[in-house]
């Protein structure tokens, strides 16, 4: 029964920021991912978006390092 333990672990709300980072990292408009995670608007999603970018753009690379 290990498994049906690890499914609660992870809510609604984890899968769908889950779902919209990983999307928005691959480079999908927030009006598509918002339309899949049925918000009504791209603000109301903005929270989900976990920093889609932070390893991708880290400001420590526009510091001579």
């Amino acid at each position: 029964m290990q498994h049906a333990s690890a499914a609660h672990d992870f809510a609604g709300h984890s899968l769908r920021r889950g779902f919209s980072t990983e999307a928005a990292r691959a480079g999908a408009p927030e009006r598509t991912i918002a339309r899949t995670t049925h918000h009504t608007s791209t603000r109301g999603l903005k929270p989900y978006i976990a920093d889609a970018d932070l390893f991708t753009d880290p400001p420590n690379r526009y510091l001579d390092l």
